[in-house]
């Protein structure tokens, strides 16, 4: 076994593979960019070696400083983690000319399956179903809109190295070819340095279902079930659960064998993932095999009860698999949100910052488990992915193992960055997420207009009401008892409040009972019981006697409440003060019109307008990458552009002035 390690990697991975190296009573070497120095993966390593500037390009991709790393460290192998270098069959090849093992498949593998283009023809060799399509490298934006056409509308545009939903379009018509085409290259190009790009036919109404793999170097392969991982957001996946709630038995088998069938035609060894897309007959067809731990790996650990990363390295070590098939069983269920530092009210815009607060739910095993490479007053960077933690948890059935993720999410405190918990939280309880019945369309058709507040809507408000009353009570009471108050004039606490909830106004009347207040409200009593103290962002208590988790935290004279991804901000007043409140004139927002706004921070790659140029509603305006995607801000209207506030390769803040137009109405995204 090796004595120590390299983890080629950054985040929550790099922090994943440490700590069952850890475990192992291997000792592990982290790298890092210059913008990681104080990273968590940094923190949990024995050794630590910097390897260059911020942009991947010249830290995390750059093999020289890596492999320097290896040598001045003593190394014995590497662990690529996912992205960054863990599919390239040059770095695999370079460390294996040095002495060096790659935790991970041989390089000639990596090479057949990380070309979309070969793998498939392989696939086909291998017997294993196929999505028809045009598999050799499409020229230009003209003979893409050709192929598309003959292949028959709906198509996938693809980049033949892409993955994680970059380079990656469906288009409906020759237009949307061409500009997918000229899309998918763009970030292939600048994701992979690989712009080859291929055509295949969309299935519609398809689920996308992968497989788990391990093969070892002694020809044993077997699979690990399937994972599910349709609930996706411009493909790219939101929740991954395992088992899935569509496949029967014999289609697992059927899938499961053709997933082994096509890693013994590579002498597959190590963990890696066969990918399917499954239309509503349960007909499945190859989609692509990742060579590499997944993302989602820890839902196939939660229900094999198997250390993924542990059997990579006893494979790389040359170990034999010490199971067979038929010892492999699937216990319960495992479900995975992935927590971002995104806005979901802003169309998901990245969203980089510090984290001025975060304190996930506490962990169980078995039961619940968070993999995170951040901590509090660390920074999110706009350098890398969006990815702040996973969160996995565990249920003997679907409905245990949702009803636990609602309770986790409700529990998870992230404040400084914008995260997407509110969105996980409305997913957890949509009726046809919870019936299982849905496809890679979800998020687009349950979604249309993106993701409002309104599509939150609280089926307790009242609850949402008492606990932002039971907070107000606990600071007056807290300030009655303040010492020094002048004999007589002690300030009188009423029982009597009116507390606004949005647009619902509850008249309530709170009476301390022991252990918290009792709620009164239309003739009826509730009681509110906790030992919240002012000042926790997590109000555990009950309501009623059922118990409860909400969020709270005071912001000037409203109590903000997060609950079951809700988020209100209360005013909990005395009669009078409602009575003065309703009397104040509203202040109306400044009018930004006239501007083209940052809607997040990242580098203005292009300005695609000049000052007096007329441009006309859906042409583009300027280009913004950020954590690894670009983003096309386009006009929603015909307009003049006045002057261009912002120059090319300049870091953009949020909401930061790029364009003024010369009338207002202009700005879009």
């Amino acid at each position: 076994m090796f004595k120590k390690i390299l983890i080629a990697n950054r985040g929550e991975i790099a922090c994943r593979v440490a700590k069952t190296a850890r475990r192992m009573g291997i000792k592990t070497v982290a790298v890092y960019s210059d913008a990681d120095r104080d990273s968590r993966h940094v923190q949990m390593a024995d050794e630590a070696v910097p390897i260059g500037p911020p942009p991947s390009a010249q830290s995390y991709l750059s093999m020289e400083p890596i492999l320097r790393a290896c040598r001045d460290t003593g190394a014995e192998a590497v662990h690529p983690g996912y992205g960054f270098l863990s599919e390239n069959p040059a770095f695999c090849d370079a460390l294996e000319s040095q002495g060096i093992a790659f935790i991970g498949p041989k390089a000639p593998a990596i090479r057949a399956m990380g070309d979309k283009i070969a793998s498939k023809k392989l696939a086909l060799e291998a017997r294993v179903s196929a999505i028809p399509g045009y598999t050799d490298v499409i020229d230009d934006a003209n003979h893409a809109a050709r192929v598309a056409a003959e292949i028959g509308f709906p198509v996938m545009i693809k980049a033949s190295a892409g993955g994680g939903g970059k380079g990656l379009r469906v288009a409906w018509n020759e237009a949307e070819a061409r500009e997918g085409f000229q899309s998918c290259r763009n970030e292939a190009r600048s994701a992979f340095g690989d712009e080859r790009i291929f055509i295949e036919k969309y299935i519609e109404e398809p689920r996308h279902i992968e497989i788990q793999v391990l093969g070892d170097a002694h020809g044993s392969i077997v699979y690990l079930g399937e994972r599910e991982c349709s609930i996706q957001r411009r493909h790219q996946k939101v929740i991954e659960e395992a088992p899935s709630p569509f496949l029967d038995a014999a289609t697992r088998r059927a899938m499961g064998e053709q997933a082994c069938a096509l890693a013994r035609a590579v002498k597959y060894q190590s963990a890696g993932t066969v990918e399917f897309v499954v239309d509503a007959k349960r007909n499945f067809y190859f989609l692509e095999m990742n060579t590499r731990l997944q993302v989602e790996h820890p839902v196939t650990e939660m229900v094999t009860g198997l250390d993924l990363v542990e059997q990579m390295i006893r494979i790389a070590a040359g170990e034999r698999l010490e199971f067979a098939q038929k010892d492999v069983k699937l216990q319960g269920w495992a479900i995975e949100a992935r927590i971002c530092a995104e806005d979901p009210f802003r169309n998901f815009l990245p969203s980089a910052g510090r984290l001025v607060k975060y304190l996930p739910p506490e962990e169980q095993p078995g039961a619940v488990r968070v993999d995170t490479g951040v901590f509090e007053g660390g920074e999110i960077s706009m350098y890398y992915d969006s990815m702040i933690a996973k969160l996995i948890c565990h249920g003997a059935t679907r409905d245990a193992a949702i009803a636990r993720m609602r309770d986790c999410l409700n529990a998870f405190v992230i404040r400084g960055v914008s995260s997407n918990i509110a969105f996980q939280a409305a997913l957890m309880q949509h009726p046809r997420f919870v019936s299982g019945k849905f496809n890679t369309g979800f998020i687009a058709e349950e979604f249309p207009k993106g993701f409002h507040p309104a599509n939150l809507t609280h089926d307790d408000p009242l609850l949402l009401a008492a606990a932002a009353a039971f907070a107000r009570r606990r600071y007056i009471d807290r300030a009655v008892h303040t010492s020094g108050q002048l004999a007589g004039h002690q300030r009188k606490v009423g029982a009597d409040w009116v507390v606004m909830v949005g647009k619902d106004r509850f008249s309530l009347r709170v009476a301390p009972i022991e252990g918290g207040y009792a709620i009164g409200h239309k003739g009826e009593t509730f009681e509110l019981i906790s030992d919240w103290k002012l000042g926790e962002p997590l109000f555990h208590g009950t309501w009623n006697g059922e118990r409860v988790c909400l969020q709270i935290e005071r912001l000037g004279l409203k109590y903000r409440i997060f609950h079951w991804g809700t988020q209100a901000d209360v005013w909990v007043l005395t009669a009078r003060d409602a009575e003065l409140l309703a009397l104040m004139p509203g202040k109306p927002p400044a009018d930004l019109s006239k501007f083209l706004l940052s809607p997040m921070p990242g580098l203005l790659t292009e300005v695609a307008v000049a000052p007096g140029q007329e441009v006309k509603a859906g042409e583009k305006l300027a280009v913004i990458e950020a954590m690894k995607m670009e983003n096309i801000l386009k006009a929603e209207r015909d307009c003049v552009v006045a002057e261009v506030l912002a120059k090319e390769g300049e870091s953009l803040a949020v909401d930061q002035p790029i364009i003024r137009f010369a009338q207002a109405g202009a700005l879009g995204a």
